[in-house]
């Protein structure tokens, strides 16, 4: 299954920048893109593994649940 590589804006706008076959190039990519200095404000880069890119997107836009809060 191949990393995908998005910028993810504000209200879940999702633009597909690359895709990869392995992790490390996936990783140095979106870190590279952090790292630019002309990252447009209020969005971020996220790597995605998934079987298609429309499986990547879905994941995306899927609200996460913090864990359960205790001793940490």
């Amino acid at each position: 299954m191949p990393y995908y590589v998005y910028r993810v804006g504000p209200f879940a706008q999702l633009l597909k920048l690359a895709e990869f076959d392995a992790f490390k190039p996936a990783s140095a990519h979106a870190k590279a893109l952090r790292a630019a200095p002309d990252q447009p404000p209020q969005t971020r880069i996220k790597i995605m593994f998934a079987g298609s890119e429309a499986l990547a997107e879905e994941l995306l836009c899927q609200v996460r649940e913090a864990g359960p809060s205790g001793d940490e």
